[in-house]
């Protein structure tokens, strides 16, 4: 009997119940039943729930930017009864395709469940959605994969092959590279269940590295194409999180172009006509114009061979697709290249992995007068919910973060270590409905932000001149202030979070910002104190140094007492 294992019907999909609290793997059809009864995903990592939403929201963004919530076709769309994807779009349509597609998604949100017309997509491609069988889910055949590859590449030569260790993001283990503390033990580190390498085979082509040696080669040209990390990998994913899965999928379910743009249709790697059409596609490295295909973007041509039910997974990399202004994504967050006049996404490091999301408060909304921002494409359209009511003002939005952050080798960008964040605020605080106001939110709480961060460099150099009373070198100077601004900032963190959230439309701006800023100069000076407890007697006593390049100059005394004052001093600077 030919083995299958179909993702629609067959368990795989991991989530917390709420009825039970309690972990519960389930189907496609499950899933999207019962999401208002799931609390959340609960895969592996972090960054394997959002590869796994990207794949469910680009199936609901297909099936209901052509149905509505009747799953009647929008009577603007010419829809082919049997592949059920749009044949034609009339070039006058109107503003009645936006305020269609708005009343989809207000009329599903209300019902609180998806209507049959999803269920009815899903038999119907049901096929794709296979494991195993003609078209295997996220992979391609051995006949395509040596299509794709230099010969000396093909599948029979057994070169070109990853490790099952390699893509379970929890052990990411080479086999140049133990990893010491891996949740397996050696000889487990290769062994998954069939649910969880689904999982992990959809994770890998979201966030792989770029340690595969086998690459793509054009047919026609022979060209062989440059390595491309997953596309998820390249960004820290914003999203919004909901009180159940079915309002997070539905607050994160993007129907509306963006501001400007005409209707696009859905395009999910499933819907092409062949594996063949969508690779030539790929190699062209082009940002998809449609949100269906970008989630389900490959990073590489997989085959998987199996030997007595143990998987030998080929692999071979397409192109790197360029992010730099792909505004496409709805999920990233982006910074201005004043230089270049372009935009890239926010991507964490070792060195800010810690920062907290909070810190970058005004890449989410930025001012009108800015030009070095873009705002988010789901913030915009959490913006335009709120704008319709379909969102309560009072609602607090939660922004969540998710990022894989590599090792920093650039040949190899192996995943280092995993992020996840969140910010909470009111929505008629974050989109403030006049931002022509003087004392306009956003720009209040970017500008608390700001001064926050001011402090903590102000804080930085009292560190530093500690560290110089301590006698250490400049690499140790630099360890022990860094460790102590981390721990400033964790200690900022709760107190900003709890302010945040307690602000709403009807406070006095003025009056908060000033209760803010009060508690900030607590902290900051209970930071010092704590520092000036623990000094020496080389602290209290002092050194002898100079302040002056001129040669004559004479050293002065400098103390633990004179630094505590020179910050004290920055702090009322900073009218703290």
């Amino acid at each position: 009997m030919e083995k299958t294992f179909n993702l629609v019907t067959d368990p795989w999909i991991k989530v917390f119940d709420g009825t039970t609290n309690k972990e519960k793997t389930v189907s496609l059809i499950d899933l999207f039943k019962n999401s208002q009864d799931y609390l959340d995903l609960a895969g592996d990592i972090k960054s394997q729930d959002v590869s796994i939403m990207r794949l469910l929201l680009a199936i609901l963004t297909t099936v209901y930017s052509r149905f509505d919530a009747g799953s009647e076709p929008y009577e603007w769309l010419e829809i082919d009864e049997d592949t059920l994807k749009v044949t034609d779009i009339p070039d006058d349509y109107d503003e009645d395709v936006e305020d269609d597609l708005l009343e989809t998604w207000r009329n599903l949100f209300e019902q609180g469940h998806f209507s049959d017309q999803l269920y009815l997509y899903l038999e119907k491609y049901q096929d794709k959605f296979d494991f195993f069988g003609e078209h295997p889910f996220y992979q391609v055949t051995k006949e395509q994969y040596d299509s794709f590859v230099p010969k000396n590449k093909h599948v029979d030569t057994g070169t070109g092959t990853v490790n099952v260790m390699q893509i379970n993001r929890t052990i990411s283990q080479s086999n140049n590279s133990p990893a010491i503390f891996s949740p397996k033990s050696d000889q487990e580190k290769n062994q998954l269940t069939i649910d969880e390498l689904v999982r992990w085979i959809i994770t890998y082509q979201n966030i792989a590295a770029t340690t595969d040696k086998t690459k793509v080669v054009l047919t026609e040209s022979k060209e062989k194409l440059s390595n491309s990390p997953g596309w998820l990998y390249g960004f820290d994913a914003v999203y919004a999180q909901g009180k159940n899965l079915f309002e997070t999928l539905m607050l994160n379910l993007i129907l509306v172009p963006k501001d400007g743009e005409k209707y696009q249709d859905q395009h999910p790697i499933w819907e092409f006509d062949n594996v063949e059409d969508y690779v030539r596609q790929r190699t062209k490295a082009l940002v998809p114009d449609n949100i269906a295909e970008l989630y389900t973007d490959w990073a590489r041509c997989l085959h998987i061979e199996w030997d007595d039910g143990t998987p030998t997974i080929f692999t071979a990399g397409l192109p790197k697709v360029d992010m730099t202004t792909a505004f496409e994504e709805p999920m990233a967050i982006w910074r201005s290249n004043d230089k270049e006049e372009t935009f890239r996404p926010l991507k964490k490091t070792q060195l800010t992995a810690s920062d907290a999301i909070w810190r970058n408060f005004e890449l989410f909304i930025p001012s009108p007068e800015s030009q070095k921002y873009h705002v988010p494409g789901i913030v915009s359209w959490l913006n335009k919910l709120k704008d319709k009511e379909y969102v309560a003002g009072g609602k607090i939005i939660d922004l969540a973060m998710t990022t894989m952050i590599s090792d920093g080798n650039a040949t190899s960008q192996s995943p280092a270590r995993e992020v996840s964040d969140n910010l909470k605020v009111r929505a008629n605080v974050l989109f403030d409905p006049d931002p022509q106001k003087a004392d306009w939110w956003p720009v209040q709480i970017s500008e608390v932000v700001a001064k926050t961060q001011e402090v903590g460099k102000t804080y930085w150099s009292f560190l530093a001149m500690i560290a110089e009373l301590k006698g250490y070198g400049s690499s140790d100077a630099k360890e022990f202030a860094s460790h102590y601004l981390k721990i400033f900032y964790q200690h900022v963190n709760i107190p900003f979070r709890q302010w945040l959230i307690s602000l709403t439309n009807d406070d006095e701006r003025s009056v908060r910002v000033s209760e803010w800023y009060e508690n900030l100069k607590k902290i900051a000076l209970e930071e010092v104190d704590e520092r000036f407890n623990e000094s020496s007697s080389r602290e209290i006593s002092g050194i002898k140094r100079t302040t002056s390049k001129k040669e004559d100059a004479e050293a002065e005394l400098f103390n633990i007492f004179i630094a505590k004052n020179i910050f004290e001093a920055k702090l009322r600077k900073l009218n703290l």
